[in-house]
């Protein structure tokens, strides 16, 4: 009995995350109430209250769904970087692209993330939240470029602080202005080429460290 109540939690906690998921999409954060949440995964009010305490929970599990598949290519950055840091660093752009592009639910939720969340004090713990991951990610994002400027990758004066500057602000800039519409180019397809023009940059002209 106790795996069926498990089961069936589970269950509910997932139905309530798409449901969230489309309305969130649909109405913008703002216009979405917990009550409108739970009703349209045919739930209570208390089902919701059992799994979230108020709508940036919500929003906090979706954007974690959201970032799993980023956490795992940064797990593989660990893995593979040390005999070719800029080779892992484009995988992993190019696959951020990409799944972008094949994923619907990932439109989603970035949609919701770049452009249905309203500066609202209830989720600004939650924006907190996804500033701490972001930073988290340029720091490691950082430390391959380091890596790469000590395998003769980039030039031995590269400034490694602004060049991920730059590549975090290609890739957010990307899915945010792609994401407003999609049918105007494959971006899956696109992908490869504009990771590697970016790459191609730094490695040809790289923002510089300030000497003297």
């Amino acid at each position: 009995m106790a795996r069926k109540t498990k089961e069936d939690a589970e269950r509910t906690y997932i139905a309530l995350l798409d449901a969230a998921e489309q309305l969130f999409f649909d109405k913008g954060v703002a216009r979405t109430t917990l009550a409108d949440i739970a009703a349209a995964a045919g739930m209570t009010r208390g089902a919701i209250y059992w799994h979230f305490k108020d709508k940036s929970a919500v929003l906090r599990a979706l954007f974690e769904q959201a970032m799993l598949p980023m956490e795992a290519m940064l797990a593989e950055l660990d893995i593979c970087s040390e005999v070719d840091p800029l080779g892992a660093l484009r995988h992993m752009n190019v696959q951020s692209l990409i799944t972008l592009a094949q994923s619907p639910r990932q439109q989603r939720i970035f949609s919701i993330m770049f452009h249905k969340c309203e500066n609202l004090g209830e989720v600004m713990g939650v924006m907190d939240h996804e500033v701490a991951c972001r930073d988290e990610c340029q720091t490691r994002v950082e430390r391959l470029l380091g890596k790469a400027v000590a395998l003769g990758q980039l030039p031995a004066d590269s400034d490694t602080f602004m060049s991920q500057q730059i590549i975090q602000n290609f890739i957010v800039g990307t899915m945010r202005e792609w994401l407003l519409n999609p049918t105007r180019y494959a971006l899956d397809k696109a992908a490869p080429a504009m990771v590697d023009v970016l790459l191609a940059g730094l490695r040809a002209s790289p923002p510089r460290l300030v000497t003297g």
